[in-house]
């Protein structure tokens, strides 16, 4: 009997205090009822509970007050919040203060069993957790890593909904994947989804699924995103791409946790928790109208800002070194290179506007130019900051008036830069194609002498021909 789970059903109504018994004992817990606050409280403090369940409006306060309680007393111990059908507000304030979940009136007892199964297995793991969390294996020990994976432990223990906001390449779906592996969800899937990618007439299709001949091209039922989830956690990666017309779609979905696929006649209860992330600032969006203010409000019930790899310096060695062993994994190399002094140094200079995913091609580069087995700032190759004009005497006023001659403009002597629209690593790769395409014509596609021309191996050569899709 002393490993038996309970649940402590706090509620002011006995017809619904009485259903809840029911539903609970018959999933093998043993369940106490409390009607008031006090009541409430009095319990806690007499026995252990592995769950709680209380509904908002109770006769001497709020069961935010109740939730808010548990979370200083108890803060291992999960407790879910029973809110009045469609008020959305109460159940995000819920969810802000602690609460692992919520339900709503009348309670749809499949989703209540399913809301437990997720509550239990959560406190299980709270109370048997002997091995790093997840979280822990998030390289880096700058303060801005170290605040970052405490967020992560704590908003992982919650079903709130996630917003993710960073740096494009500042490792977003990283931390929305340690979300999920550090929660009850960590069996489920894990569906990732890039809504830029997706186009606009296959949105809803692609998010709630299809019935066979619903549309032209639909020869079969298909499963959506959402259902494809269920059980586990939808990332909705660049959410600020969605249409306005879909982000009612899918705020729909997220109120009522059910779907109903394009052609379909009935919808489908999904349990789905959502991690959304941008880099875009989502607030001024929707100040401007391009992103729906409920949706935000629903979905950023808890924002985690994502620090950028400028600060975190601290972090670039050990991180370099684990690229590196991935890359020479990759690569087939029976050791990893090293870094030289020099070259954390230069690293440690850069400010890595492309962040992480900047860094693993600067050191891929790197590794692929290095004649040693140790990679040398040289090897970097990293952009140079521009010098800082220093101003002239001003000229004399006849000077000054009269135009300067122009000089000629010539193809050695002024170079067309590429368009990086912001990104630096494509600009990149746009002045190594122009390079090398110049090299090649000139030496009449010898890859030897062209190599030699550039000042670069023949298998640095080949290497880049193939990144570049030049083969």
């Amino acid at each position: 009997m002393a490993d038996t789970q309970s649940a402590l059903v706090v509620d002011d109504e006995r017809d619904i205090r009485e259903l809840l018994v029911v539903t609970l004992t018959r999933m093998g817990l043993r369940v106490e009822t409390a009607a008031t606050i006090a009541a409430a409280k009095a319990q806690l403090a007499s026995q252990d509970f592995d769950f709680c369940l209380t509904d908002m409006r109770l006769p001497d306060g709020s069961g935010m007050d109740l939730i808010t309680h548990i979370a200083a007393v108890r803060p291992g111990m999960p407790v879910a919040m029973i809110t009045a059908f469609g008020n959305v507000e109460a159940a995000v304030e819920a969810l802000k203060r602690g609460a692992f979940d919520f339900v709503s009136k009348p309670v749809d007892l499949n989703i209540l069993r399913e809301l437990v199964r997720n509550a239990l297995r959560l406190r299980s793991e709270h109370e048997t957790a002997q091995v790093q969390s997840p979280a822990g294996r998030m390289l880096g020990q700058s303060s801005a890593m170290q605040a970052l994976r405490q967020t992560i432990d704590k908003v992982a223990r919650s079903q709130a909904p996630v917003y993710i906001h960073g740096e494009s390449g500042s490792g977003k779906e990283l931390v929305a994947r340690t979300i999920h592996h550090s929660g009850p969800r960590t069996s489920g899937p894990f569906v990732p989804v890039n809504c830029g990618a997706i186009p606009a007439e296959l949105m809803e299709s692609e998010f709630f699924g299809h019935r066979k001949g619903s549309f032209t091209g639909a020869h079969a039922d298909k499963q959506g995103l959402f259902q494809a989830a269920n059980g586990g956690t939808l990332f909705l990666d660049e959410v600020a791409e969605l249409p306005l017309g879909m982000q009612v779609k899918l705020l729909r979905a997220i109120q009522e946790k059910s779907v109903r696929p394009v052609g379909g006649q009935a919808e489908e209860q999904v349990d789905v928790r959502i991690l959304s992330a941008t880099h875009k600032d989502l607030a001024k969006l929707v100040e401007l109208g391009s992103f729906r203010h409920d949706l935000y409000y629903r979905i950023n019930v808890i924002e985690l800002n994502v620090p950028p790899l400028r600060e975190r310096g601290d972090d670039l060695p050990v991180l370099s070194a684990a690229i590196l062993a991935k890359l020479a994994e990759r690569h087939g190399l029976p050791t990893p290179p090293s870094l030289s002094d020099d070259a954390i140094a230069a690293l440690r200079t850069y400010s890595f506007p492309g962040n992480i995913r900047e860094l693993e091609n600067t050191l891929e580069r790197a590794m692929t130019l290095a004649d040693g087995e140790s990679i040398h700032a040289s090897d970097l190759r990293l952009p140079q900051a521009a010098p800082v004009p220093v101003p002239e005497p001003a000229p004399p006023v006849a000077a000054a008036i009269a135009p300067a001659p122009a000089a000629p403009v010539t193809a050695s002597t002024a170079p067309a830069a590429p368009s990086t629209n912001g990104d630096l690593t494509g600009a990149m790769e746009q002045l190594e194609r122009a390079a090398i395409e110049k090299a090649l014509l000139e030496n009449r596609y010898n890859k030897t002498k062209t190599a030699a021309a550039l000042g670069i191996t023949f298998r640095a050569l080949r290497y880049k021909l193939k990144k570049l899709g030049m083969e």
